[in-house]
């Protein structure tokens, strides 16, 4: 009966320390793109071509300093006209990681041999007190959610739907 007790204890100890973006992220992503955390990132910004994969409207609202909107969808012959070094440093990034995922596989598909998945995406980088701007490159609270769904992963700033 102890030993029961002792392994169930053992067992049910990560999943109870899983925080929601943990659950979100091992629901939705294969983790086919190797994540970078937002403290990593934001130490080496400068090392990186990030990479904001969301729609126009949520990077207009806000987005990591520097960040390069790209769109959802990857225009495979202009990014690599744009970007020919397929071993430069990549972050993409969208609201919680799921879209960036899906975008930094096709970025493999090129054979880009050096992309990240910004884990927990603009949340997290939020969350953790980074500076966002919006379209005027100021700093600015406001962040897209993209749906009421994802925006409960928001901690922080103001939540912006439109």
């Amino acid at each position: 009966m102890k030993l029961t007790v002792i392994i169930l204890f053992f067992i049910s100890v990560p999943i109870l320390a899983q925080t929601p973006m943990d659950q979100i992220l091992n629901t939705y992503n294969d983790r086919t793109v190797p994540y970078i955390s937002v403290e990593d990132l934001h130490k080496n910004k400068k090392a990186y071509l990030i990479l904001d994969t969301r729609k126009k409207e949520e990077f207009l609202v806000s987005h990591i300093p520097n960040a390069i909107w790209s769109s959802e969808k990857l225009d495979a012959s202009a990014f690599a006209k744009a970007y020919p070094k397929k071993s430069q440093p990549i972050v993409v990034y969208c609201s919680i990681g799921v879209r960036s995922e899906n975008f930094g596989e096709s970025l493999q598909k090129l054979g880009y041999t050096n992309v990240y998945n910004l884990y927990g995406s603009i949340f997290s980088w939020k969350d953790k007190g980074y500076t966002l701007v919006n379209k005027q490159k100021k700093p600015t609270d406001s962040v897209h959610v993209y749906s009421k769904e994802w925006g409960k992963y928001l901690q922080t700033g103001i939540k912006v739907y439109k």
